[in-house]
């Protein structure tokens, strides 16, 4: 088993670890915390996940860099050598609301470029593997959609708006009801990066500038299903990138308009 390999292995096992402490308080009675807004949540069963997952990493690697959302892990992905993204439950809005669309995701990454990713959604029983070449979801093989007309693509806005860019959100909206067939809101950025990956839906799109451990892992399974993702200028995607634009490659240009729309909007000046 090559050092890669492994580090595949490694993020599908500890994804599906970290899944399962977390899925054992889906349901079920827990304090629900807020962070830095109303809608950004947490609970003790985020802790917990994360720290399942961490521990595994550290059984293997333990010199490798942890970039993770919740306790004191790391909050950005260092530019050289070797590290892990984790975000033990994504979509912990939908997890506290009992809505079974959330993920474990855990990414390994080399000099700021994702080798491996694990997306796993316990509640779902679907697990979302990428290695350097491939990905696959419970084993069969995954590609991106083959849709060309975008007035047959199904897109979803994707990362938060906080109430202070609800313009930048609307636009969003507006843009991809006018240009698209359809609209979802998934409410969890890796699923909705699986889902692009896996041709369940066509793109989405965000002009926010996500945080890794809502969007490493995803993007690798999209790249390694054959799509395309980029920032909103339309530049290829890496950590720390204005936006993130993902679809099947088919009809990027016009995703990137919905996210060029938004951008519009803006009136941070960040």
């Amino acid at each position: 088993m090559t050092d890669i390999d492994a580090r595949v292995e490694l993020a599908e096992r500890a994804a599906t670890e970290g899944g399962r402490v977390a899925a054992d308080g889906f349901r079920t009675d827990l304090d629900v915390e807020t962070k830095d807004g109303k809608t950004d949540v947490v609970t003790e069963a985020d802790r917990a996940a994360q720290r399942r997952v961490v521990e595994l990493v550290r059984e293997e690697f333990p010199d490798d860099a942890i970039v993770g959302e919740e306790e004191d892990a790391l909050k950005a992905v260092p530019e050289e050598g070797d590290a892990w993204v984790v975000d033990p439950i994504d979509g912990t809005n939908n997890f506290v609301r009992e809505t079974p669309l959330w993920m474990t995701s855990v990414a390994a990454v080399r000099d700021g470029e994702p080798v491996a990713a694990a997306n796993v959604a316990p509640a779902l029983g679907d697990a979302y593997v990428a290695g350097p070449d491939d990905a696959a979801r419970n084993g069969d093989a995954l590609s991106v959609s083959d849709r060309t007309d975008p007035e047959t693509f199904a897109v979803a806005p994707t990362i938060w708006w906080g109430f202070d860019r609800r313009d930048e959100y609307a636009a969003a909206v507006r843009s991809i009801v006018s240009r698209f067939g359809d609209m979802r809101r998934i409410g969890c950025a890796q699923l909705t990066l699986s889902m692009v990956a896996s041709g369940a839906l066509d793109a989405t799109v965000t002009n926010v500038s996500p945080n890794p451990w809502d969007s490493v892992a995803g993007v690798h399974l999209v790249r390694r299903a054959g799509g395309t993702v980029t920032d909103v200028h339309g530049d290829r995607w890496t950590v720390g990138n204005r936006g993130l634009v993902a679809s099947n490659g088919e009809a990027h240009e016009a995703v990137l308009a919905a996210a060029r729309d938004a951008e519009s909007e803006r009136t941070d000046g960040g």
